[in-house]
C-alpha cells in the first residue's frame, strides 16, 4: 500500500475542522489509510504573551492583517520538499473539479488558512504554490474554503468511495453536469421514474442518460458546453 496522502492545516480555528474531519468520508478515507490529517494551531508559533496572529496594515486601512512569522514558522515545522502549500484565499485561482483532480495526485498538501483582511504579501509571494479561491464572494476565514478543497480531492482517492466509478461519472468530472437520477419507489404522488430506467436494457439507459446529461447542462449551465 503505497504511503498515504498527508494534509496539514494551519488555522487559528482548529477546532472548527475537528468534527469535519471525522465524519463522513474523509474519516472512512482515514480509516483506509487513504489520507492523514494534522492539524496545526497557528497560534502556537506566536512569541508574545497573548499568542498575537495579526496586526494593524502598513499604509493604513481598515481590518487586522496576518501576520508573517507565525505562519512562516508553522508552514516550516511541517513541510517537505515536495509539499504543495496552498492559501486560501478570494484572489486565488476559481477551484474547480479538474483542480481537485490535480491535486489529488500530489503526496503532501498544506493548507494556510487566512483571517481578517488576509495575510502579509511575503506569505504569498514565498512560501505559497497555490493560491485557490472556491467562489467570488468573502468569508470570515479560510477554513470553509480549505474544507470545501480537501473534501473535493479526497473523495478521489483510490478506495475511499468504494466503487470504481463512483466518481468517474460526476457532475464535471465529464465536462458536463450528471443526468437526473431516481430510486424506489418507481411512482411517488403520483410522480413516475421514467420507462426507460425500469427496461433493464443497459444500452438504451446509457444513451438516455448521456442525452439527459446534455439537455441539463444546455440549460442550466451552457457555460460548460463553450
Amino acid at each position: 500500500m503505497s504511503a498515504p496522502l498527508q494534509i496539514d492545516v494551519i488555522t487559528i480555528f482548529p477546532q472548527m475542522l475537528s468534527g469535519f474531519l471525522n465524519e463522513s468520508i474523509l474519516k472512512r478515507a482515514q480509516q483506509a489509510q487513504a489520507v492523514s490529517f494534522n492539524t496545526i494551531d497557528l497560534r502556537n508559533f506566536t512569541h508574545d504573551s497573548r499568542r498575537t496572529t495579526d496586526d494593524k496594515p502598513y499604509g493604513g486601512g481598515p481590518g487586522m492583517l496576518m501576520k508573517p512569522e507565525p505562519i512562516f514558522e508553522a508552514v516550516e515545522s511541517v513541510c517537505t520538499p515536495k509539499a504543495r502549500v496552498i492559501l486560501t484565499s478570494p484572489q486565488g485561482k476559481m477551484f474547480n473539479q479538474n483542480y481537485a483532480e490535480a491535486l489529488a495526485q500530489e503526496k503532501h498538501l498544506v493548507f494556510i488558512c487566512g483571517h481578517y483582511e488576509g495575510v502579509d504579501e511575503r506569505v504569498s509571494e514565498t512560501l505559497v504554490t497555490d493560491e485557490i479561491s472556491i467562489g467570488d464572494y468573502v468569508l470570515t476565514n479560510g477554513v470553509l474554503p480549505a474544507a470545501v478543497v480537501i473534501d473535493a480531492l479526497v473523495r478521489l482517492q483510490p478506495g475511499v468511495l468504494g466503487a470504481e466509478q463512483a466518481t468517474t461519472l460526476d457532475s464535471f468530472t465529464t465536462g458536463m453536469l450528471e443526468h437526473p437520477q431516481y430510486t424506489r419507489p418507481a411512482e411517488y404522488r403520483n410522480m413516475k421514474v421514467p420507462n426507460i430506467l425500469l427496461t433493464g436494457n443497459h444500452g438504451e439507459i446509457s444513451k438516455w442518460q448521456k442525452e439527459q446529461a446534455l439537455k441539463r447542462t444546455q440549460k442550466r449551465r451552457p457555460d460548460l458546453l463553450i
